[in-house]
C-alpha cells in the first residue's frame, strides 16, 4: 500500500544577495545590449559590486567563434580554450564589461579546487565481493578504468601495474609530468585500485587508473585544468574504458550547477555514460566545532552526480559501532537546495599508498607507515576524499558485473543497498552506508537476499534519491527488485519544523534543520583533513558573508513509501 505525505511549506529567513549594477566600461558601451547582463557566479557579481579591478582568471561561456573576437574587443588574454567557451585571464572593468556582451551567456570565476581528504574493504563489503557471491563469480574491477582527477599517481609498487596512461593538465616540468608531488592522488588512485601485495588492498584491484593531473604540488589548481581533465576523459573514454571519474576535490558552490562551468562538465561526463563519483566535501563543522548545515562542494551539487560523504569505522569491521564523521558535509545543497550527499562510506584513518617524498609524507611523517627498501611506503588520512576513492572502486566492481548499467543504474543500485547510519539523517548520510556485496546482488537479481558484515546484518534502506515520479522499472538495475519497497525521497524535498519518516524523524531522535544549526559569517575551508588532533587548513576564506538561498525554501511535495 502506497502512501502519500504531504509536508507543509514554509518560508525560511533568507539572506538576500547583494548585487549591485556596476557601470560597464566606456569601451564596451557601443557593442553592449541595452540592459543586458550575462548571468553570473556569486564570485564574480561580488566582485563587479565591489568593483575590484585585479586581473584574475574567469571562465566565460560563449560560443568558439566568438571568442578570438571577445578578446580582441576588451583586451583580455584568451589563456585556455574548453568545452563550450574558454579561461580568459582580465581586470576587473573588463570582466563587468564581457559579462555585457550578447555574445556572452556566463562568466565564472576560475576557482581554486582543493583535495578533500579503514578495515574498509571488509567493512563495506568489497573483500564478499571479490571471493564470489552465489551465482557470480569473483570480482575486483577487472579493465575497468578509473580517470582520477588528483595531484597525479606516483608510481607506487602497488600501483604501478595498474597505471593505463599519464596525462597532466598543469605546467609542471616536462621530466615530471604526471607524478604526484603532493602526495593526495597517489593516496586516492591506491584506495581505488591497489594491489594488495603488501596487505594494503584497494576496492578495486583489478581496475586501470587514468592518472589526469589537475592538481599541482601544493594540492590545488584551477577549475579550468579540472574542466579540461573531465573532457580529456569523455573524448578518450573508449581506448582506456573510462566508465569513473573520481572527483576527490572542489571548489565552493557560487551559482547553480545548472551554471556552474565544472557542473557542466560534470554532466557531460554523466550524458556519456562515464559514473561521476564526487567528494561532498570537509566541511560539516566550524573551527569551533559548531555544526554546519549546506557544505556540499562543486561538483558534488550536481543531481546526477554520486557525492559521497564519510563515515568513521572506529577501526572495527563491524557497523554497528560506525557513526559520521563531524567534519563531512552537510546538504542539501547551497542555491539549488539539492539532496546531498547521495551516500556514506569510511573515510577516517584509511592508510593507502604514499608518494615517496611529497608534502604530505614529509609534513605529516608520523602517519606514514614505512614498508620497507623497494616495497613503497603507505600514510594513514581522512577525509571525504577518501570515501569517495572507496565508491569508486565499488563502482568498479559492478561495472566489471554489469557492464551493461548506466550512470543513473550504478547510483541508484548503490543508494538501494546502503544501510542506514544510527544517528544521522539524509542530509547527513544521505541513503545510508556503502555495502558493494548488497549491491551485487542486487545487480545479478538476488533481491533482499540477507548480507552479513562483521558477524552482524546489514540491511539495507532502500532509499533512492530521485525525482517523484520517476519511472523506477526503467532506473533499477534488475527488474526483479520490487519497486514498492522503495522509499523514493524527491532530489529536493519539503523542510519542516521535523521531517517524519513514520514515527521517527528522519532515522533518528534528531531533528535535520533546527534553529541551532548555523552560518558562521565565514568559513574557513580547510586543504586537508588528517586523522589525528590536527587539521591542516588554508588561510583564504571562501564563503561570503551571505548566503544565498531562494526567496522560498519549497522542495518536492511530497515522498512516497510503502508499508
Amino acid at each position: 500500500m502506497r502512501r502519500n505525505v504531504t509536508f507543509r511549506r514554509i518560508v525560511g529567513r533568507i539572506a538576500k544577495p547583494l548585487v549591485a549594477c556596476a557601470i560597464a566600461a566606456a569601451t564596451a558601451a557601443p557593442l553592449a545590449a541595452q540592459g543586458y547582463r550575462a548571468r553570473m557566479s556569486r564570485d564574480i557579481a561580488d566582485r563587479i559590486a565591489h568593483r575590484v579591478d585585479a586581473s584574475s582568471e574567469v571562465i566565460v561561456a560563449a560560443a568558439q567563434a566568438t571568442l578570438d573576437v571577445l578578446a580582441t574587443r576588451y583586451g583580455v588574454r584568451l589563456k585556455k580554450r574548453i568545452e563550450g567557451g574558454a579561461v580568459f585571464e582580465a581586470t576587473g572593468g573588463q570582466v563587468d564589461a564581457l559579462t555585457q556582451d550578447p555574445a556572452v551567456a556566463h562568466v565564472a570565476g576560475n576557482s581554486t579546487v582543493f583535495r578533500m581528504m579503514a578495515v574498509t574493504t571488509q567493512a563495506t563489503g568489497a573483500d564478499q565481493v571479490w571471493s564470489g557471491l552465489d551465482h557470480l563469480p569473483g570480482v575486483t574491477g577487472r579493465n575497468v578504468g578509473v580517470a582520477v582527477i588528483d595531484s597525479g599517481v606516483f608510481p607506487h609498487p602497488a600501483l604501478r601495474d595498474r597505471i593505463a596512461v599519464s596525462v597532466d593538465f598543469t605546467d609542471s616540468p616536462a621530466n615530471v609530468k604526471g607524478r604526484d608531488a603532493y602526495g593526495h592522488g597517489t593516496h586516492v588512485a591506491g584506495i581505488i585500485a591497489e594491489s594488495g601485495a603488501d596487505g594494503y588492498s584497494g576496492m578495486a584491484p583489478g581496475a586501470w587508473i587514468v592518472n589526469l593531473k589537475a592538481l599541482g604540488d601544493d594540492g590545488s589548481g584551477k577549475t579550468g585544468d579540472v574542466i579540461t581533465a573531465i573532457d580529456w576523459a569523455i573524448q578518450n573514454r573508449r581506448q582506456y574504458n573510462i566508465r569513473i571519474i573520481n572527483l576527490s576535490l572542489g571548489h565552493p558552490i557560487f551559482e547553480s550547477y545548472l551554471d556552474d562551468p565544472l557542473c557542466q562538465a560534470a554532466q557531460r561526463a554523466v550524458d556519456a555514460g562515464i559514473l561521476v563519483v564526487a567528494a561532498a566535501g570537509n566541511f560539516g563543522k566550524t573551527t569551533d566545532g559548531r555544526p554546519v548545515v549546506a557544505g556540499i562542494i562543486a561538483p558534488g551539487n550536481t543531481p546526477s552526480v554520486l557525492t559521497v560523504g564519510a563515515i568513521n569505522t572506529r577501526g572495527t569491521v563491524a557497523r554497528s559501532d560506525d557513526v559520521m564523521t563531524t567534519y563531512s558535509s552537510r546538504g542539501p545543497t547551497a542555491v539549488d537546495g539539492v539532496l546531498k550527499p547521495d551516500l556514506v562510506a569510511p573515510g577516517n584513518r584509511i592508510v593507502a599508498a604514499s608518494a615517496a617524498n611529497s608534502l604530505l609524507s614529509t609534513t605529516y611523517p608520523d602517519r606514514v607507515v614505512v614498508n620497507g627498501p623497494g616495497k613503497g611506503d603507505y600514510i594513514e588520512l581522512s577525509g571525504t576524499s577518501m570515501s569517495t576513492a572507496v565508491v569508486s572502486g565499488a563502482a568498479a566492481l559492478v561495472l566489471e558485473a554489469r557492464p551493461q548499467l548506466t550512470p543513473a543504474q550504478v547510483k541508484a543500485a548503490l543508494q538501494l543497498t546502503s544501510s542506514r547510519v544510527p544517528g544521522a539523517g539524509l542530509i547527513e548520510a544521505g541513503a545510508g552506508s556503502l555495502n558493494v556485496a548488497a549491491t551485487l546482488d542486487l545487480a545479478i537479481g538476488q533481491i533482499n537476499k540477507p548480507v552479513s558484515i562483521g558477524g552482524e546484518p546489514a540491511s539495507a534502506a532502500h532509499i533512492l534519491f530521485a525525482p517523484v515520479g520517476t519511472d523506477l522499472p526503467s532506473l533499477l538495475p534488475t527488474a526483479a527488485f520490487n519497486a514498492a519497497n522503495t522509499i523514493v525521497v524527491g532530489n529536493t524535498i519539503v523542510w519542516s519544523d521535523t521531517i517524519v519518516w513514520s514515527d521517527t524523524i528522519v532515522w533518528s531522535d534528531t531533528i535535520v534543520w533546527s534553529d541551532t544549526i548555523v552560518w558562521s559569517d565565514t568559513i574557513v575551508w580547510s586543504d586537508a583533513l588528517i586523522a589525528g588532533p590536527t587539521i591542516a587548513s588554508c588561510d583564504t576564506i571562501v564563503w561570503s558573508d551571505t548566503i544565498v538561498w531562494s526567496d522560498t525554501i519549497v522542495w518536492s511535495d511530497t515522498i512516497v513509501w510503502s508499508d
